[in-house]
Protein backbone atom coordinates (compact mmCIF):
# COMPACT_ATOMS: atom_id res chain seq x y z
CA UNK A 1 0.00 0.00 0.00
CA UNK A 2 1.10 3.49 -0.83
CA UNK A 3 0.99 6.33 2.11
CA UNK A 4 -1.71 8.21 1.78
CA UNK A 5 -2.62 11.79 1.82
CA UNK A 6 -4.93 14.98 1.71
CA UNK A 7 -4.10 16.51 -1.60
CA UNK A 8 -5.94 13.46 -3.29
CA UNK A 9 -8.60 13.41 -0.45
CA UNK A 10 -11.29 15.25 -2.68
CA UNK A 11 -12.63 18.40 -1.52
CA UNK A 12 -10.24 20.60 0.86
CA UNK A 13 -13.58 21.24 3.17
CA UNK A 14 -15.13 24.11 3.76
CA UNK A 15 -14.69 26.95 6.03
CA UNK A 16 -16.94 28.40 8.73
CA UNK A 17 -16.96 31.92 7.54
CA UNK A 18 -17.85 31.36 3.80
CA UNK A 19 -15.50 33.99 2.36
CA UNK A 20 -11.97 34.13 1.10
CA UNK A 21 -9.98 32.66 4.32
CA UNK A 22 -7.04 34.46 5.70
CA UNK A 23 -3.20 34.30 4.63
CA UNK A 24 -2.44 32.41 7.67
CA UNK A 25 -5.43 30.35 7.48
CA UNK A 26 -4.88 29.00 3.61
CA UNK A 27 -1.23 28.62 4.83
CA UNK A 28 -2.96 26.12 7.64
CA UNK A 29 -4.37 24.46 4.69
CA UNK A 30 -1.62 23.93 2.52
CA UNK A 31 0.64 22.34 5.77
CA UNK A 32 -2.71 20.13 5.76
CA UNK A 33 -2.46 19.10 2.39
CA UNK A 34 1.31 18.17 2.38
CA UNK A 35 0.64 15.58 5.20
CA UNK A 36 1.48 11.97 4.33
CA UNK A 37 -0.01 9.15 6.17
CA UNK A 38 1.06 5.75 6.62
CA UNK A 39 -0.10 3.35 4.61
CA UNK A 40 -3.00 1.95 7.39
CA UNK A 41 -4.52 5.45 7.86
CA UNK A 42 -7.07 6.46 5.71
CA UNK A 43 -7.49 10.31 5.26
CA UNK A 44 -10.85 12.03 4.12
CA UNK A 45 -11.92 15.76 4.37
CA UNK A 46 -15.15 16.16 6.65
CA UNK A 47 -17.49 18.50 7.59
CA UNK A 48 -16.15 20.82 9.94
CA UNK A 49 -17.86 22.69 13.00
CA UNK A 50 -19.87 25.81 11.87
CA UNK A 51 -19.94 27.98 14.85
CA UNK A 52 -16.26 27.48 17.18
CA UNK A 53 -14.59 29.42 15.28
CA UNK A 54 -14.90 32.14 12.12
CA UNK A 55 -12.87 29.56 10.46
CA UNK A 56 -12.42 25.78 10.46
CA UNK A 57 -11.30 22.62 8.93
CA UNK A 58 -11.71 19.21 9.48
CA UNK A 59 -9.90 15.85 8.60
CA UNK A 60 -11.25 12.04 9.15
CA UNK A 61 -8.96 9.01 9.68
CA UNK A 62 -9.61 5.51 9.73
CA UNK A 63 -7.89 2.02 10.21
CA UNK A 64 -8.96 -1.11 8.83
CA UNK A 65 -7.98 -4.42 9.17
CA UNK A 66 -9.31 -7.60 7.20
CA UNK A 67 -11.86 -9.98 9.21
CA UNK A 68 -10.83 -13.37 7.35
CA UNK A 69 -13.69 -12.34 4.61
CA UNK A 70 -13.40 -10.41 1.71
CA UNK A 71 -14.29 -7.62 3.93
CA UNK A 72 -13.06 -4.95 6.99
CA UNK A 73 -13.63 -3.85 9.94
CA UNK A 74 -13.10 -0.55 11.59
CA UNK A 75 -10.24 -0.70 14.70
CA UNK A 76 -9.83 2.57 14.58
CA UNK A 77 -11.50 6.04 13.87
CA UNK A 78 -10.48 9.77 14.15
CA UNK A 79 -10.69 13.39 13.56
CA UNK A 80 -8.13 16.24 13.94
CA UNK A 81 -10.01 19.55 13.51
CA UNK A 82 -8.41 23.18 13.19
CA UNK A 83 -9.91 26.35 14.68
CA UNK A 84 -8.86 29.39 13.23
CA UNK A 85 -9.81 33.07 14.64
CA UNK A 86 -7.91 35.76 13.71
CA UNK A 87 -9.09 37.77 16.19
CA UNK A 88 -7.33 35.40 18.84
CA UNK A 89 -9.32 33.64 21.63
CA UNK A 90 -8.76 34.25 25.45
CA UNK A 91 -9.15 31.35 26.03
CA UNK A 92 -7.00 29.69 23.49
CA UNK A 93 -4.59 32.17 23.91
CA UNK A 94 -3.75 31.98 20.59
CA UNK A 95 -5.33 32.26 17.40
CA UNK A 96 -5.09 28.58 16.40
CA UNK A 97 -6.74 25.84 18.36
CA UNK A 98 -6.18 21.68 16.97
CA UNK A 99 -8.52 19.55 18.27
CA UNK A 100 -7.93 15.79 18.30
CA UNK A 101 -10.71 12.69 18.77
CA UNK A 102 -10.27 9.01 18.48
CA UNK A 103 -11.91 6.49 19.41
CA UNK A 104 -10.19 2.68 18.93
CA UNK A 105 -10.43 -0.74 19.56
CA UNK A 106 -7.44 -2.03 22.18
CA UNK A 107 -5.84 -5.22 24.37
CA UNK A 108 -8.47 -6.21 26.82
CA UNK A 109 -6.18 -6.46 29.27
CA UNK A 110 -5.36 -2.62 29.16
CA UNK A 111 -8.49 -2.00 30.67
CA UNK A 112 -7.19 -3.10 34.01
CA UNK A 113 -4.07 -1.28 33.88
CA UNK A 114 -3.87 1.91 35.82
CA UNK A 115 -1.32 3.47 34.41
CA UNK A 116 -2.78 3.41 30.34
CA UNK A 117 -4.25 6.90 30.66
CA UNK A 118 -1.11 8.25 31.40
CA UNK A 119 0.61 6.31 28.84
CA UNK A 120 -1.56 6.89 26.11
CA UNK A 121 -1.69 10.57 27.23
CA UNK A 122 2.40 10.72 26.44
CA UNK A 123 1.32 9.46 22.87
CA UNK A 124 0.65 12.66 22.40
CA UNK A 125 2.60 14.90 24.05
CA UNK A 126 5.50 13.06 22.78
CA UNK A 127 4.44 13.13 19.01
CA UNK A 128 4.38 16.46 19.41
CA UNK A 129 7.28 17.14 21.02
CA UNK A 130 9.03 15.03 18.34
CA UNK A 131 7.08 16.39 15.25
CA UNK A 132 8.25 19.90 16.77
CA UNK A 133 4.87 21.22 16.78
CA UNK A 134 4.99 24.33 18.49
CA UNK A 135 2.20 24.43 20.71
CA UNK A 136 0.60 25.36 24.55
CA UNK A 137 -2.43 25.02 26.50
CA UNK A 138 -3.02 21.30 26.06
CA UNK A 139 -5.73 19.25 27.56
CA UNK A 140 -8.06 16.63 27.34
CA UNK A 141 -9.28 13.56 28.63
CA UNK A 142 -8.53 9.60 27.76
CA UNK A 143 -11.12 7.42 28.41
CA UNK A 144 -11.27 3.49 28.43
CA UNK A 145 -14.53 1.52 28.27
CA UNK A 146 -15.69 -2.42 28.34
CA UNK A 147 -18.13 -3.42 27.17
CA UNK A 148 -19.84 -7.32 26.86
CA UNK A 149 -22.52 -8.47 23.97
CA UNK A 150 -25.57 -10.73 24.68
CA UNK A 151 -28.15 -12.32 22.80
CA UNK A 152 -28.03 -12.18 19.08
CA UNK A 153 -26.04 -8.72 19.11
CA UNK A 154 -23.45 -9.07 16.15
CA UNK A 155 -20.13 -8.75 17.07
CA UNK A 156 -17.06 -9.92 19.35
CA UNK A 157 -18.41 -10.84 22.77
CA UNK A 158 -16.11 -8.89 24.76
CA UNK A 159 -15.09 -5.51 23.68
CA UNK A 160 -12.18 -2.78 24.75
CA UNK A 161 -12.27 0.89 23.63
CA UNK A 162 -10.19 3.73 24.53
CA UNK A 163 -11.28 7.12 23.35
CA UNK A 164 -9.17 10.32 23.44
CA UNK A 165 -10.20 13.89 23.21
CA UNK A 166 -7.25 16.94 23.26
CA UNK A 167 -7.01 20.50 22.15
CA UNK A 168 -4.11 22.49 22.23
CA UNK A 169 -3.17 25.75 21.02
CA UNK A 170 -0.43 25.69 17.75
CA UNK A 171 2.08 28.33 17.99
CA UNK A 172 2.40 28.68 14.47
CA UNK A 173 0.97 27.92 10.46
CA UNK A 174 3.17 24.69 9.95
CA UNK A 175 0.15 22.35 11.08
CA UNK A 176 1.22 19.55 9.39
CA UNK A 177 3.39 18.71 11.97
CA UNK A 178 0.59 19.20 14.21
CA UNK A 179 -1.67 16.49 12.31
CA UNK A 180 1.37 13.70 11.80
CA UNK A 181 1.74 13.80 15.46
CA UNK A 182 -2.00 13.38 16.05
CA UNK A 183 -1.67 10.46 13.34
CA UNK A 184 1.17 8.95 15.38
CA UNK A 185 -1.03 8.86 18.17
CA UNK A 186 -3.99 7.39 15.97
CA UNK A 187 -0.90 4.72 14.95
CA UNK A 188 -0.41 3.98 18.35
CA UNK A 189 -4.15 3.68 19.75
CA UNK A 190 -4.54 1.13 17.05
CA UNK A 191 -2.07 -1.37 18.21
CA UNK A 192 -0.03 -0.59 14.11
CA UNK A 193 3.75 -1.40 14.51
CA UNK A 194 6.31 1.24 13.81
CA UNK A 195 6.52 3.12 10.41
CA UNK A 196 8.77 0.39 8.45
CA UNK A 197 7.83 -2.56 10.28
CA UNK A 198 5.81 -5.71 9.31
CA UNK A 199 4.52 -7.86 11.61
CA UNK A 200 5.10 -11.52 11.04
CA UNK A 201 2.16 -13.70 10.04
CA UNK A 202 1.80 -17.20 10.23
CA UNK A 203 2.76 -17.53 6.45
CA UNK A 204 5.97 -15.29 6.87
CA UNK A 205 7.49 -17.48 9.35
CA UNK A 206 10.35 -20.07 8.41
CA UNK A 207 10.11 -23.61 10.29
CA UNK A 208 12.50 -22.71 12.96
CA UNK A 209 10.18 -19.40 14.02
CA UNK A 210 7.12 -21.78 14.07
CA UNK A 211 6.17 -22.30 17.91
Amino acid sequence: MEPHNLASAGDRGRDAGGDEPPAAFRAVLDALARVQARPEIVLEHIPAPQRLAPWAHAVGAHVSEPDGTDDEIEIASARFIVLFDPDGHESWNGTIRCVGYLSAATDEELVDDAMFSEVAWSWLTDALSEAGAGHHNVGGTVTRTASTRFGDLAGPEHTVDVEMRASWTAEDTDLDRHLQAWLDVVGNAAGLPPPGVRLLGPSDRTPSETL
